[in-house]
């Protein structure tokens, strides 16, 4: 819409309230006089100001709040030619990812998922080489519906139900995975300069996709039980952040999970200070469904539920999925469309046949059992080391080896790959790149690998 266009009076209001936007003199989140009120004082009728103020809500200047008024909209600003130091600072932590993609080194204690041969050899790898020839003709062409396949939405919407979550099908949108997940979900819920609250240490890539979105992050402490609750108080009334992206169970990178006391406080905590929080539960499959989830106290209302099969399944077939409440659900439902119309309906075929054939829940037995047994092994072999875990481990990949503080982790992990060993060091799981102490993230599945070991009982022998 352009302004030149807007007549007379009207016009002319809406250019003088952009250049006190835009001046700054009107603050992001403020509250504009009421119709009348405004009006009188710009010497117009009512009707004027109700349509220069709609035109501003068109323009993206200003929010329609029903029965509240209206109120300033963070400024979008226009894009940039050159990559902007944020943009520099979000790809910078994409290194991490893309080893884990790429591959470079042959022992992968840093890895963030299981090795190709826990899934190669089981019915799900012999499920993959058959489906194409037992789906025949009845796969679609055609994109498919937005929110994903019907029958695979309402199988998640059963498994839900087993978690005490209770929604529809149409509340559960299916993702390229949960990191599209949780991209779709900062397009809605986040706007530049908005402070969000993320636990420290914590998941990585979202710390991209925050940082790509212009956000201010505010590391909320993860303690051993789930998020220090003092210090997610006192940040949320200091900070005003809207929204709180937090992974409850089996936590990356610390491997602890949520108890149920501290779920109840931080829906409390939530409450009070109108916080929307953002649970991401990748390693669901193999975990209780009894464990404390936030969205199965909370009922979707202010909870958003993210999940995912790709660290349980198989990291290429990328499905995903979003549970929350009908609003948030379309809203992300049309967002999901504008930026890449649909998911595969192939894929969530397969993993709809894996499900309802028996073949997933055979392999998440073995999943499980591979877990505990690479668990209790790697705990013993790096007690042997001297090196000290963090919390409880509770059924996911992950161990938080806390080193000595003479260690470099920058160091470390240098030396490492000079031998071939991929590490993920603790710093990349900071929001704000500084470690409280050295550490790394290691991932059951290749802990006990004797060359790692060998490595790190040298190295820490020399420190």
């Amino acid at each position: 819409m352009s302004i030149e266009k807007t007549p007379g009076r009207c016009a002319r209001i809406v250019e003088s309230v952009i250049g006190l936007i835009e001046g700054g003199t009107l603050k992001t989140g403020e509250r504009l006089p009421a119709i009348r009120r405004a009006a009188e004082n710009h010497g117009v009728s009512k009707n004027t100001l109700a349509d220069a103020y709609d035109r501003l809500v068109a323009l993206g200047y200003l929010e329609a709040r029903r029965g509240s008024g209206y109120y300033v909209r963070p400024i979008r600003l226009k894009p940039m030619a050159a990559r902007p130091p944020h943009v520099a600072e979000a790809l910078d932590l994409v290194s991490l990812l893309r080893e884990q993609l790429e591959q470079h080194y042959a022992v992968r204690v840093g890895d963030g998922r299981p090795p190709p041969s826990w899934m190669e050899d089981s019915e799900v790898g012999r499920h993959l080489n058959a489906v194409g020839s037992r789906q025949g003709g009845e796969v679609s062409h055609g994109y498919g519906h937005p929110r994903g396949f019907r029958p695979l939405r309402e199988r998640i919407a059963l498994t839900l139900a087993e978690r005490s979550i209770t929604a529809s099908p149409d509340q559960i949108l299916l993702t390229q995975g949960a990191n599209h997940a949780l991209d779709l979900i900062v397009r809605n819920l986040v706007a530049p300069g908005d402070a969000v609250l993320v636990d420290s240490p914590g998941y990585y890539p979202l710390f991209g996709k925050l940082k790509l979105a212009k956000a201010e992050m505010v590391g909320i402490r993860r303690l051993a039980d789930g998020p220090d609750l003092a210090d997610l108080a006192a940040k949320a009334a200091t900070t005003h952040a809207k929204v709180f992206f937090t992974q409850s169970l089996a936590h990356n990178p610390t491997g602890g999970s949520l108890t149920l006391p501290i779920a109840h406080r931080m829906l409390q905590i939530a409450q009070r200070h109108g916080l929307h929080i953002v649970e991401d539960d990748p390693f669901a499959d193999v975990l209780p469904p009894s464990s404390p989830r936030l969205a199965a106290l909370d009922q979707l209302e202010r909870v958003t539920y993210v999940g995912t099969f790709s660290k349980t399944l198989s990291a290429s077939l990328r499905v995903g999925y979003i549970a929350a409440g009908q609003p948030l659900a379309d809203a992300l439902a049309d967002l999901k469309i504008l930026t890449i119309v649909s998911t595969s309906d192939h894929i969530e075929r397969i993993i709809h046949n894996l499900i309802v054939s028996g073949q997933y829940r055979r392999h998440l037995q073995r999943l499980r059992a591979r877990i505990e047994e690479s668990t209790v092994g790697a705990l013993r072999q790096l007690d042997r080391l001297g090196v000290r875990i963090f919390g409880v481990p509770s059924g996911g990949f992950y161990l938080w080896a806390l080193l000595p503080d003479t260690v470099d982790e920058a160091d470390l992990t240098r030396r490492a790959v000079e031998h071939g060993i991929f590490m993920a060091p603790g710093a990349v799981f900071m929001p704000d790149r500084l470690a409280a102490g050295p550490a790394i993230r290691i991932n059951v599945a290749y802990a006990s690998d004797q060359r790692f070991l060998d490595f790190l009982k040298i190295y820490l022998a020399g420190k």
